[in-house]
């Protein structure tokens, strides 16, 4: 027993110093090639070995014959594991370079594609997130071209809806200044109605601009959709009655949800007045509300008369700007009436969709059912 402890320990002194020696060498070379560095551990892994057994072999006395074979056995060992190493880290290399190569595409904005197979499992590893990342920013890309593109649309058409209400304000202003005007009572009126309709774009600018900034502040209290509905019905009910247009109720449920009243209700009203505007006179504009029994969400719909959109601006339909084909004058407002309604929606963790049905099309509002509230015993 004596015998073998004096052995272990021999062959503990060598290794560890032949280890203690190719960590700092690792140390050294810590910011040089993969290659390298792996044939410092093949290097220190034989030389550890071969430390020793040398040791354990000179305390041993062994005759010359015997320890130059083990010094033998243990050199070819050494050169065979070193070449393989040398091998092995060439194609580590290899799919390292390939792999920044392919990263640098990414860098420059291209796409990445993950060279085929790589050596290991971590480059391959890294290969997979690197194309999961390159999905993300491509499509982030996409919704910053998009948000771009819809921003230069908005411009145009603020700036053309601004320019021919103020060239009117003027021109009127200019009359009643020079005593031109025949009947200030109705120039005064419709200066009134062209200022309002102003401020009431401005009003959705700026309600646009909170709810993009993540700023739309809100104050969920619970209520029943029912009572909700209702009271953006007897609002819209004036606009119904000017277009000559039926407002009605049809199948609204009692189900209760948590939301910002004031925020819902302009949701409501916005796709209301879009639905009357659209819809020839004599039409009708249903209102509805249900649960689904599927996904638990409660469903508030707005079907209207106006014929269906095309299909190719169906996708478009909530983009800022969008108004449809022509529908650049009063009273097509700036097109931010559907951005704002999505904007709302989505602050309430909902989602927004519109689908074309026989002779119009329906917009539905998904909001989350309020929770169910406990009944005290």
């Amino acid at each position: 027993m004596r015998d073998l402890l004096l052995i272990a320990a021999y062959a503990a002194m060598g290794a560890a110093a032949a280890g203690l020696l190719g960590s700092l060498v690792l140390r050294l070379l810590r910011h040089r090639s993969v290659a390298l560095s792996l044939a410092v551990v093949a290097v220190v892994t034989v030389a550890a070995m071969l430390a020793g057994t040398l040791s354990v072999a000179w305390a041993m006395f062994l005759s010359e014959h015997d320890l130059g074979v083990v010094t033998t056995v243990c050199a070819i060992a050494a050169v065979v594991s070193l070449a393989v190493t040398l091998i092995l880290g060439r194609q580590v290399v290899a799919g390292s370079r390939a792999l920044t190569a392919a990263t640098r595409v990414l860098g420059d904005g291209g796409p990445f594609a993950a060279p085929d197979g790589a050596p290991t499992a971590e480059l391959a590893e890294l290969g997979r997130e690197l194309s999961a990342t390159s999905a993300k920013l491509a499509a982030s890309r996409e919704r910053e071209r998009a948000l771009e593109a819809s921003r230069r649309e908005l411009v145009a058409w603020i700036s053309h809806d601004l320019r021919t209400p103020l060239a009117g304000l003027r021109a009127m202003t200019e009359a009643l200044e020079d005593g031109l005007a025949e009947d200030p009572q109705r120039y005064h009126r419709q200066i009134r109605t062209e200022v309002d309709r102003l401020s009431g774009m401005v009003g959705d600018l700026f309600e646009l601009s909170r709810i993009q900034a993540g700023v739309l502040p809100l104050s969920p209290t619970r209520m029943s959709v029912y009572d909700l509905v209702g009271d953006a019905i007897a609002g819209a009910d004036p606009l119904a009655a000017e277009h000559g247009v039926r407002l009605v109720g049809d199948g609204v449920e009692q189900v209760p949800i948590e939301v910002d009243g004031r925020e819902m209700t302009r949701v409501l009203m916005n796709l209301l007045a879009n639905a009357i505007h659209r819809t020839p006179a004599d039409g009708t504009v249903a209102v509805s509300a249900r649960q689904d029994a599927e996904s638990g969400s409660v469903v508030l719909s707005v079907t209207d008369g106006c014929g269906g959109i095309a299909a190719d601006d169906l996708p478009r339909v909530f983009d800022t700007g969008w108004r449809g084909t022509g529908a650049r004058t009063p009273p097509a407002g700036a097109g931010l009436g559907l951005a704002i309604v999505r904007g709302i929606v989505e602050a309430h963790h909902g989602r927004a969709a519109v689908h074309n049905v026989p002779g119009g099309c329906r917009f539905d509002v998904f909001l989350p059912a309020a929770p169910v509230v406990p009944v005290q015993g």
